[in-house]
């Protein structure tokens, strides 16, 4: 993981072609390392790719991505020009997982009508949350031990 620097945020247009997954999902791992994040990068890259994906299969237009993480939190927007709003379906292999494991994954997901600006469309958005695990004193300072107290262990 990158030594962390501040606050990270890349935006990128992807072409409207399934060919944009893969290189969404190097885009987050990219933002990961750069912002240090330290939570499971795999669950990040998951929630990318099926964003990606509803927005090539469900929406309309090339979508954009825009990652914005520290490293404790993670949020992914992506835009698409369609007006359809995602809705969750039964999970499973006819209609797929992907509000399903986004729902799960996420601390919390949701749909933005148009970009603020005045553009048609729609953003759909997840944040994500590092479980980090503070160290207690005990844990952060090694127990000085003898000689014998070693061979006493052993």
């Amino acid at each position: 993981m990158g030594s962390f620097a501040g606050p990270y945020q890349v935006d990128t247009q992807l072409p409207e072609e399934m060919g944009s997954i893969t290189a969404a999902r190097q885009t987050a791992r990219e933002a990961l390392d750069g912002c240090g994040y330290l939570g499971r990068h795999d669950d990040v890259v998951l929630v990318v790719s099926e964003l990606i994906t509803n927005a090539l299969v469900h929406g309309d237009g090339p979508p954009a991505l825009r990652i914005r993480c520290t490293p404790s939190h993670v949020r992914i927007e992506v835009r698409d020009s369609g007006p359809g709003l995602p809705t969750p379906r039964e999970p499973g292999p006819a209609d797929g997982w992907g509000l399903n494991v986004i729902g799960t994954l996420s601390t919390g997901w949701g749909v933005t009508r148009g970009a603020g600006d005045g553009e048609s469309g729609k953003v759909v958005w997840c944040e994500l949350a590092a479980q980090v695990v503070p160290q207690t004193t005990a844990q952060a300072t090694p127990q000085a031990t003898s000689p014998a107290q070693e061979r006493s262990r052993a």
